[in-house]
């Protein structure tokens, strides 16, 4: 099975998180896992399974318990 790789841009049009708040996670180490290319100015991908991985963990049931 292939790996799905999103682009900053893609994730944004998808799941509706800004580029930029997305590069605010990851310099804060919030949000999602995410690939970088080497080097410096390398290029960002993140496995849609680790977005919606993420998502999961982020997910609150009613009441304020946080969802299994």
């Amino acid at each position: 099975m292939a790996v799905e790789l999103l682009t900053p841009k893609q994730v944004e049009n998808e799941y509706g998180f800004k580029v930029s708040t997305l590069a605010n996670w990851r310099w804060t180490g919030t949000g999602p896992d995410f690939i970088k290319t080497s080097g410096v100015s390398g290029r960002i991908k993140y496995k849609r399974s680790a977005i919606e991985a993420w998502l999961d963990a982020q997910t609150v049931r009613v009441g304020g318990q946080r969802a299994a």
